[in-house]
């Protein structure tokens, strides 16, 4: 009993972190609606962030006890789309056919067709792991983006690109992931933000020589 509450405290605490993460482009998005403009900014980490809020989402629907996966991912997949299509709206017209194009064959083409493929050809454990490892690597790749600024901070000596408040959040999600995964026994979700922990860690480490 004490385990379950630790885990639903942890994965709430996680879907916290997570829904502040999923909303810190808001001040970018509101900037592009007064300007009318997508500028220089790029659609790409947010149709990431669709895939992967997705593909997740679909993973708590077939795993048991997968309800606050649902809820923050369902939440997230949501207010990406709702980024996604401001893109549309504002973008140049090469940045639209960029994106629509993206848009089709990772959140519609790769989603649709995992579910497909899995539900048609294997069993629920298979389809678990399938969809599972899925989720690792696109999460992998989507929270370890923000690590780009790493280069700029070593090479400016300046954390003006990698603010502190951001990365603690990352590592907070991450962190807190990491033990509900632990106390659930999900491997895919413990690897999956084990590894985004490692690398936030590094980040905090970075800030830390930085600031010295």
């Amino acid at each position: 009993m004490a385990l379950s509450a630790l885990s639903i405290f942890f994965g709430v605490l996680g879907n916290i972190t997570a829904a502040l993460l999923f909303l810190s482009p808001v001040p970018t998005f509101w900037r592009i609606l007064k300007n009318r403009s997508t500028e220089e900014f790029e659609s790409v980490p947010y149709i990431i962030l669709f895939l992967n809020a997705s593909l997740w989402t679909y993973y708590g629907l077939i795993t048991p006890n997968g309800f606050l996966l649902v809820t923050i991912n369902g939440f997230g997949a949501t207010v990406q789309a709702i980024y996604i299509l401001i893109f549309l709206i504002f973008a140049t017209t090469r940045m639209k056919v960029k994106t629509a194009i993206l848009v089709v064959v990772l959140d519609v083409g790769v989603v649709v067709g995992a579910i497909l493929i899995t539900r048609l050809t294997m069993g629920l454990e298979a389809q678990i792991d399938t969809i599972g490892l899925m989720c690792t690597c696109v999460t992998i790749i989507s929270f370890a983006s923000p690590l780009a600024a790493m280069k700029t901070v070593i090479l400016t000596k300046s954390v003006e690109y990698m603010p502190f408040l951001l990365s603690f959040f990352y590592f907070l999600t991450a962190f807190s992931w990491t033990v509900y995964a632990i106390l659930v026994r999900d491997l895919f979700i413990g690897v999956s933000f084990f590894i985004i922990f490692l690398m936030q860690k590094l980040k905090s480490w970075q800030f830390c020589w930085t600031k010295s």
